[in-house]
């Protein structure tokens, strides 16, 4: 009994993270990649707001490696977030295993360089950010954890695909 809440707990988790990624993506992530002028004021305030207010370089003047990684997030991603969360609402849908792993292998993956360079960045010295950006400790770890979740919860759904015994198994059909 305790490992169908667990999962059902899990799966409405993952619902609402990737439900709650749609609007994100397209409303802020995408405009590091995409044409200002596809966005209405409104969108590019907004993003120009958070990007100054937690001084994030990559939001500012996104380097050409993190455009990559928004562009995989449109053409890969994105489609999979309705998906994903439509799967995970609904609950014991064992086909997402498959996809649910690519996904958050790519997801970590991206994220690993985005955290390093949040964290390790001579900004004062790297040619390629421009503007305001995380000068003290509190600032790098702030925007830190406003990426974080975007690493663990991936990190999450990997281990849950993995390592749950639902998801693990796939029923054996019979055969006629």
């Amino acid at each position: 009994m305790g490992a169908v809440v667990t999962r059902g707990f899990l799966e409405c988790l993952l619902g609402l993270y990737f439900l709650s990624h749609i609007p994100i993506t397209l409303f802020v992530d995408l405009q590091a990649a995409l044409s200002p002028e596809l966005y209405p004021v409104e969108l590019t305030d907004l993003k120009n707001w958070y990007s100054k207010e937690f001084k994030d370089p990559l939001m500012q003047d996104p380097p050409v490696w993190f455009k990559s990684f928004v562009f995989c997030e449109l053409v890969f991603q994105l489609p999979f977030f309705p998906i994903a969360a439509y799967a995970f609402f609904k609950g014991s849908c064992r086909w997402i295993r498959t996809p649910a792993i690519i996904y958050s292998v790519h997801t970590i993956t991206t994220l690993i360089p985005i955290l390093y360079t949040i964290l390790l960045e001579d900004f004062s010295r790297a040619s390629a950010f421009k503007g305001q950006r995380p000068e003290m400790l509190r600032e790098r770890l702030t925007l830190i954890c406003i990426y974080a979740p975007f690493f663990i919860i991936p990190l999450i759904l990997l281990v849950f695909m993995l390592r749950n015994p639902y998801y693990k198994y796939e029923e054996k059909r019979k055969k006629k």
